[in-house]
């Protein structure tokens, strides 16, 4: 899932909105000659702290180039990597305010300026996530800042949950670092989210006995009574206990087969996360 050049092209034109209208002098100030008062933005300032922070981003923002192959053609669309915009817009929250005019400079001709911060990033969240939802794609700014991937609608329900209570520490903070890997735009940081979600499923077939073996099998049987269900259940977590022992998933040998593929990444993800979370639902003591 990657952004078109339409869509970085709307959030260059949302970003330089904000420079003009003064919102980004909330962290890059331009002041006033006359008293310091902060009257707008300063680009300089801001281009150069992107493009350090940013590397491999061009300042001010690229949304076409020409074609090295017909240098006489008209210039085409360009959009940067992903990664790398989506890097930008949670630099631009972390700098937005919303501008408040508290007086005009009749010499200088401008306003100074001060800031609602929390308007500021409100109304430029707002603002990116319908341009993204819009043009149909997966990502969501936080009200935190953070880009997040908007996962599949099976598993969006349960991984947007406040916290996990599966009634162990450990496993509600393993399932915890792999919801927020999972949930990361970058595909290498989603597939250490299903590692992480690998080494939850070990925990929680170890909580019911000392003995393994034992462990899985009482939670399975909490889990279905009725035989054919609880069959069905046992050969789902045994070939899952397989492939996370053949698929370069928790272990690291020559024989075994790396999922890289990030539909393939999502499938077994939703795979063991729903048996997961119904053997915890079914294994919970009531309080």
């Amino acid at each position: 899932m990657e952004l078109t050049p339409g869509v970085w092209a709307g959030l260059a034109a949302a970003i330089q909105n904000l420079i003009n209208t003064g919102a980004l002098g909330y962290r890059f100030p331009e002041r006033c000659p006359d008293g310091q008062v902060v009257c707008g933005c300063n680009e300089v300032t801001l281009g150069a702290t992107i493009i350090a922070e940013i590397p491999g981003l061009s300042w001010p923002l690229v949304t076409t180039m020409s074609n090295a192959d017909a240098p006489w053609a008209s210039n085409e669309p360009y959009c940067p990597p992903t990664l790398m915009a989506l890097d930008l817009l949670e630099f631009v929250f972390r700098s937005v305010g919303h501008p408040i005019e508290d007086g005009y400079h009749s010499f200088y001709h401008h306003q100074h300026l001060s800031f609602d911060v929390a308007e500021g990033r409100r109304r430029f969240v707002a603002d990116v996530n319908r341009i993204l939802a819009r043009n149909g794609l997966a990502f969501d700014l936080t009200t935190n800042g953070n880009v997040i991937r908007i996962p599949p609608s099976f598993l969006s329900e349960a991984l947007r949950r406040p916290r996990f209570q599966t009634g162990d520490t450990i496993l509600d903070n393993v399932l915890e670092e792999s919801r927020a890997k999972f949930l990361d735009p970058n595909p290498l940081t989603r597939r250490e989210g299903l590692e992480r979600l690998w080494d939850g499923w070990e925990r929680l077939k170890s909580l019911a006995d000392v003995d393994k073996k034992r462990s899985i099998d009482l939670i399975l049987s909490r889990a279905a009574s009725e035989t054919t269900f609880r069959d069905l259940l046992e050969r789902e977590a045994r070939a899952l206990t397989d492939i996370g022992n053949t698929r370069l998933i928790r272990h690291y040998e020559a024989n075994q087969t790396p999922v890289i593929d990030s539909d393939h990444v999502d499938y077994l993800y939703h795979r063991l996360f729903a048996l997961m979370e119904l053997l915890v639902r079914k294994n919970r003591k009531d309080p």
